[in-house]
């Protein structure tokens, strides 16, 4: 490839889960790729890259996010949270609801469900069916367990409201 054809890297910096990280990275680069490669953190999976299934969504500003579409350009002086920035033991409440209510089957799209409904929960701390539903709409489970999904984000805002954090 010719010099003028190579992308071009940039200093990068990202604020994932209340930590700084610094890299060079093309500016385009999917934030996904940067969270899982660069610095590390594997529980935000790689599911479509056109932003179609939600495996890869992640918090930006509090807002359910694809990271798979997201170029690291566009988030950087954000706060960004993972799945493994809702917790590190698993003791957030929609972590224990899930557990509780059996989701996951082969759980590979958790991670997104489990950030959308975080995203929910964090605007609507009594939401209905229509409003789990209408909020995780696009995160897709091929193992079918929408209705455990939608008893866990009951459960869990039900913690919430007994004094769980959020």
């Amino acid at each position: 490839m010719a010099d003028d054809q190579q992308k071009k890297t940039t200093a990068v910096q990202l604020k994932v889960n209340g930590r700084e990280y610094s890299f060079e990275a093309e500016p385009d680069m999917p934030l996904l790729w940067a969270i899982r490669e660069r610095i590390g953190l594997t529980g935000t999976k790689y599911g479509c890259g056109i932003a179609q299934c939600g495996s890869c969504t992640v918090l930006v500003n509090g807002k359910a996010t694809r990271s798979c579409v997201t170029p690291v350009s566009s988030v950087a002086g954000k706060e960004i949270v993972t799945i493994e920035g809702l917790s590190s033991d698993g003791s957030h409440p929609l972590q224990k609801a899930w557990v509780k209510e059996e989701v996951p089957q082969c759980g590979y799209c958790q991670s997104g469900q489990i950030m959308a409904a975080a995203a929910l929960l964090a605007g609507n701390k009594n939401p209905s069916d229509r409003d789990i539903d209408e909020a995780l709409t696009g995160n897709l489970c091929r193992c079918g367990t929408y209705q455990r999904i939608r008893r866990a984000v009951h459960t869990a805002a039900g913690m919430l409201e007994k004094g769980g954090r959020a």
